[in-house]
């Protein structure tokens, strides 16, 4: 199986920057992860959106959207569950 490539976006890398670091390094191992599963087990769907995927770390979340056909991650948002979905 091929992996994915992962494209983080800039207000997704401002998004990580601000956390504290062991959350930081824990959220980075998860989007790396999602190169070689971009559905790991936990994974959601968000409803209203057609390729909007959300990944649980604890009390935060990592919002991406997957393109098949290109074989690409896009990281869209991270933040604490209480504020990534505004």
């Amino acid at each position: 199986m091929a992996s994915y490539r992962i494209d983080v976006s800039a207000t997704a890398e401002r998004q990580i920057r601000k956390l504290p670091r062991a959350d930081q390094v824990r959220v980075l191992r998860v989007i790396q992860g999602l190169a070689i599963d971009p559905r790991p087990g936990g994974c959601r769907k968000l409803s209203g959106y057609d390729d909007v995927f959300r990944v649980r770390i604890g009390r935060y979340r990592v919002l991406y959207s997957i393109e098949g056909r290109r074989l690409l991650v896009i990281v869209l948002k991270v933040g604490d569950r209480k504020d990534v979905y505004r």
